[in-house]
C-alpha cells in the first residue's frame, strides 16, 4: 500500500525534463561525468526537485549520495595536512562515494552492494533514490547498476544537491560510508 501510494506521489509532482537531454546509452557512462545527462533511465523513475522532496519527507525511501571524494594531491609537501572540502547533503541520506564511475573495481562492487543493504535492510523491494550534483552522470551509473543488482523501486534525481539547495531544502553535513576508495 505504501509503495502503491509512493508511486502515486510520484507521477503527481513528476515534472517533464527537457527534450534536448542526451540520449540514454546502453552501457555505463564511463567518461565526462558533468555533462548533460538523459531525460531516462530505463527501469527507474526520473524525479523532480519537488518529488525527491516529497520522497523524502515520507520517511520511507533510501536516499544514496554517490558524489566521488576528491583525491589528495599528489603534490602536497611533505607533513601538509589535507582536509577534505566537506560535503553538504540531503538530510538522512547515505554517502557512497565513488559508486558511480563507469567501471569498478570488485572491491567497489561489494562496497556499494554492502551500502545498499543498509540502506535498505537488505530488501531489494524497498525504494531508493540516487543523486550526486546537477548534470552528474555517477548517479544515472549508480542508478542503473542497482537495478542490474536486482533492486526494482529505483528512482533518480538528476538534479542532486544542487537542484536540492537551489530550492532551499535542508542540507546537512554528511561522512562517507567507511569502506571504499
Amino acid at each position: 500500500m505504501i509503495r502503491l501510494w509512493l508511486h502515486s506521489l510520484v507521477l503527481l509532482l513528476f515534472a517533464a525534463f527537457p527534450a534536448a537531454a542526451a540520449e540514454e546509452p546502453a552501457g555505463y557512462r564511463e567518461s565526462e561525468y558533468r555533462a548533460e545527462v538523459p531525460a531516462t533511465l530505463s527501469g527507474a523513475t526520473v524525479v523532480s526537485t519537488e518529488a525527491a522532496h516529497a520522497l523524502w519527507k515520507t520517511g520511507q525511501v533510501a536516499f544514496i549520495d554517490v558524489l566521488p571524494r576528491p583525491p589528495k594531491p599528489a603534490n602536497l609537501p611533505e607533513g601538509t595536512v589535507w582536509n577534505e572540502k566537506p560535503r553538504l547533503s540531503i538530510p538522512s541520506s547515505l554517502w557512497l562515494p565513488n559508486v558511480g564511475y563507469g567501471k569498478l573495481a570488485d572491491v567497489m562492487q561489494d562496497y556499494f552492494r554492502t551500502g545498499l543493504e543498509k540502506a535498505t535492510g537488505g530488501d531489494k523491494d524497498r525504494s531508493v533514490l540516487f543523486f550526486c550534483l546537477d548534470g552528474c552522470w555517477m548517479s544515472w551509473n549508480a542508478g542503473k547498476r542497482a537495478l542490474e543488482y536486482g533492486y526494482t523501486h529505483v528512482f533518480w534525481y538528476p538534479q542532486g544537491t544542487d537542484g536540492w539547495a537551489a530550492a532551499g531544502y535542508p542540507t546537512e553535513r554528511v561522512e562517507p560510508e567507511p569502506g571504499g576508495r
